[in-house]
């Protein structure tokens, strides 16, 4: 379903400010490059403006009304003179372009106004690029282009020069935690899902994935064990979690897990409950924060970034986790 603009307002607010300006005072860029993560809004903002700049009765000057036809047809890809490019295959090719310049060169069919939206702007090849190249360099006066990636390093610097960037920030956790509760995720898992990604599709997987919730058992049962023995821990390394976190992707996804669960406990004992994100083990995590010294927890995080950098830097993940046991233990956080 298509967001509206106080919607998206919310999720993007210097963004959407920027372009009520230039809607309001008819100086919209014959090109926008909207940049960031995946997942926060560029496409819906680019359907927005497009909407903004259709619409037949916009509504304070530049909020489509969503309910003329020409709002319609854009959020059903059914105008005829809105064009949406994406990648044919792995890449964007020249007579995806050559097509467009083709269709643009005639009269627009029911206004002078022509729009394109490019999503994947980065994966456009060197001659498609070449041939975009030339549609900016010289655009009729009533042609908008939005361009659309989540690499900016990958966009030409010739392309680059002929757009106005406008760079959408990441999406608060609160946002993100309604965003995923809106599409089905249950709210207990929600405010993990929202520490870990901020992409909708990313968190969705993950919450239906077997493999990520037994990552969080194993995570909570190296924390039980670790306030045993050392030995008791690194048999435990052998017995469960080197089985389960076997790729690298896989082991940082785990340290992850278990640095937000030794945030968890920090946030209980400084009376932020609101915040934790281990929904499902609150009344567990009370327990162990009421044994916790407070003063060690910080360094025990600190252990867990560390760990997280060394296996960046492609040390042996067995090595990594068998020393950063050895470290949570020596800093024990239990009195």
């Amino acid at each position: 379903m298509a967001r509206t603009w106080n919607e998206l307002e919310k999720l993007q607010p210097t963004v959407l400010r920027m372009l009520k300006n230039s809607l309001l005072r008819e100086r919209v860029s014959h090109a926008y490059l909207f940049e960031g993560l995946r997942g926060i809004g560029k496409k819906e903002v680019g359907l927005l403006l497009a909407k903004s700049l259709f619409c037949i009765q916009p509504e304070d000057g530049y909020i489509p009304c969503d309910e003329c036809l020409n709002c319609k047809r854009i959020d059903t890809g059914n105008h005829p003179d809105f064009h949406l490019i994406e990648p044919d295959g792995l890449s964007i090719k020249k007579q995806q372009i050559l097509d467009l310049q083709e269709e643009f060169s005639k009269t627009g069919v029911e206004s002078k106004q022509k729009i394109y939206m490019i999503v994947h702007a980065d994966r456009i090849t060197i001659n498609a690029a070449n041939s975009l190249l030339k549609f900016l360099e010289e655009p009729s006066q009533q042609t908008y282009a939005i361009l659309i990636t989540e690499q900016v390093q990958k966009i030409l610097p010739t392309i680059l020069s002929r757009c106005q960037v406008l760079t959408f920030s990441p999406l608060s956790p609160k946002n993100l935690i309604e965003k995923f509760i809106e599409e089905g995720v249950d709210p207990s898992s929600a405010p993990l899902l929202a520490q870990l990604t901020n992409n909708l599709d990313e968190a969705l997987e993950l919450n239906k994935d077997d493999w990520f919730a037994q990552a969080q058992k194993i995570v909570l049962k190296l924390y039980e064990v670790l306030k045993k023995n050392s030995l008791e821990a690194l048999v435990s390394l052998q017995d469960r979690w080197f089985e389960h976190f076997k790729e690298k992707e896989q082991l940082d996804r785990g340290l992850d897990l278990l640095l937000l669960f030794y945030k968890d406990l920090l946030y209980i004992q400084v009376g932020k409950n609101d915040q934790v994100v281990f929904q499902n083990e609150k009344e567990r995590l009370e327990q162990y924060a009421l044994q916790a010294s407070g003063r060690k927890l910080a360094d025990q995080m600190a252990a867990i970034l560390e760990s997280k950098r060394k296996l960046h830097a492609n040390m042996n993940s067995q090595l990594l986790m068998e020393q950063l046991v050895l470290k949570l233990q020596e800093g024990s956080s239990f009195v």
